[in-house]
């Protein structure tokens, strides 16, 4: 293979942890690549690395250029996986045309963009001029690489982002976005504070095996959350079957759908074949309404041994009607570029949690909600942060919002899309498409501390990103690779 040294690279950056806000090892891993491979590199204080190469032989005049990419990755798994993403290696195995992991989320974002800079920066007969690799830490939680690196940092104009994951695409503009955290707090219920005593069934319900997703990518795919069809559900019954919730846990990271869920409650033993009537019901008009999309979508009811204790009624109540208030999905499509998501937001995760340190309550005990909005007009970003902090307020006494992400608007003009665009003609022998994404990219962050940078983001196709059914294309990889290498021969 002709990208035989990317995926070699790859394969050893598959060794080293690095989940998100944990990326000591990764970051240390590219300092010793430098340092193996007599490549100067400077870190900072948020672990960036910046590795520099000069420009080779007959390309000194040449305007530099930069080539970034992030060190951390989404660390998902499926439910019966055994894998701790601190220390265990990604396992990886080919099917086809696809590079895959086993039963996890495979990295490739942003891993194979590392992988591509350092394949690049290594090889010594490819024509280029100066270059600078950027590595930031924590793109997927929180942009805090991009938001921490430092003024004077970067020295060229030009910026290739290699985080994006379609095939024969470039952007040149991004979503921003902002997350919501909210939390109820309560003081649990033991089984003798109930009226459901002594005839009383414990039940567990648990959604499963759905896609999940990039929440920017995958927003407008039809895609089923599990976090809403558990609240779905539980609304669906609450009125009318006198519901005890013991427990209630779904989705894990605020960028990806959520695949997973499930709850634990008690009814009266009255209610028994009405539940399971409710529940039948409502799974083949789930069916239904995702069949066609969520073709391995399960949906399980069963008896369970009664929990030791349960959220108080009028609070679980009040957090049941807060979910079905909360927003989730696309809101709105651009008006600008057809086809491209302007505004969405993510239930991203419910959790049940003790021991918090909150100062504005004692209670020992909260459930936690996470969602995380995205949009490319920063005033629907902020009218739908409102939104969803005025639904969860119904039943959350904390309610807050991180500091965002801007935007990186469009520039169509660009001298470096020209030539990037250029480059792919001549190696294919047709147009690339040229698109916003609704996903968020760093590039607007670099934008906000060197206006000057013109940059377009490219990279190769995945499918699944976010989630264990994440898949890299290798024929795409190799076109990718070469697109890249002819860009830098062109600049």
């Amino acid at each position: 293979m002709k990208t035989k040294a990317v995926f070699d690279i790859f394969g050893q950056i598959c060794q080293v942890p690095r989940p998100s806000k944990h990326e000591e090892q990764i970051s240390k891993w590219l300092c010793d690549f430098a340092a193996a491979h007599g490549i100067e590199y400077v870190t900072d204080e948020a672990m960036n690395v910046i590795m520099r190469v000069p420009a080779t032989a007959g390309y000194e005049d040449h305007e530099g250029v930069i080539l970034q990419a992030h060190m951390d990755m989404v660390c998902e798994k499926n439910g019966d996986v055994q894998h701790d993403f601190m220390s265990d290696p990604i396992e990886t195995f080919i099917d086809g045309d696809f590079l895959k992991a086993k039963g996890t989320t495979l990295g490739a974002d942003d891993g194979i963009g590392i992988a591509m800079a350092l394949a690049i920066i290594t090889d010594p007969e490819l024509p280029h001029p100066a270059i600078e690799c950027l590595f930031t830490v924590d793109e997927e939680t929180g942009l805090t690489g991009a938001m921490k690196l430092q003024d004077g940092m970067l020295r060229h104009k030009r910026l290739i982002n290699i985080d994006s994951e379609d095939d024969g695409q470039i952007f040149i503009g991004c979503a921003g976005g902002i997350d919501t955290l909210a939390k109820m707090h309560y003081e649990p219920q033991t089984i003798s504070n109930l009226q459901t005593t002594s005839n009383a069934l414990a039940i567990k319900l648990r959604i499963s095996g759905l896609l999940g997703g990039h929440s920017g990518d995958d927003i407008n795919k039809g895609r089923a959350n599990a976090n809403q069809l558990i609240v779905w559900f539980l609304a669906r019954i609450w009125p009318q079957t006198e519901v005890q919730l013991a427990s209630i846990n779904g989705g894990n990271l605020r960028n990806a759908i959520a695949r997973e869920a499930q709850a634990v409650i008690a009814i009266p033993m009255a209610y028994k074949e009405q539940i399971r009537i409710e529940w039948n019901h409502f799974v083949a008009q789930m069916e239904g309404v995702f069949g066609e999309v969520e073709k391995d979508m399960r949906m399980e009811l069963e008896t369970t041994d009664m929990p030791d204790s349960f959220v108080p009624a009028d609070k679980a109540y009040r957090l049941i009607m807060a979910l079905c208030e909360c927003p989730h999905g696309m809101v709105a499509m651009s008006k600008e570029m057809p086809g491209l998501v302007e505004t969405s937001t993510n239930l991203a995760s419910i959790k049940m949690k003790e021991n918090d340190k909150s100062q504005m309550t004692n209670d020992k005990y909260f459930i936690e909600i996470n969602t995380s909005q995205r949009s490319s007009i920063e005033a629907s970003k902020h009218h739908l942060k409102w939104a969803v902090e005025q639904a969860l307020s119904m039943a959350c006494d904390e309610v807050t919002h991180g500091d965002g992400y801007p935007g990186w608007a469009p520039n169509p003009h660009s001298a470096l899309l020209e030539v990037v665009k250029q480059a792919y003609t001549d190696l294919f022998k047709s147009e690339p498409q040229v698109l916003a994404i609704h996903a968020g990219l760093e590039c607007g962050l670099f934008l906000e501390k060197y206006p000057y940078l013109d940059m377009v983001s490219v990279g190769p196709q995945m499918y699944g990103v976010h989630s264990p059914q994440e898949r890299l294309s290798i024929s795409s990889t190799e076109r990718c690779f070469a697109w890249l290498c002819q860009t830098l021969k062109m600049l």
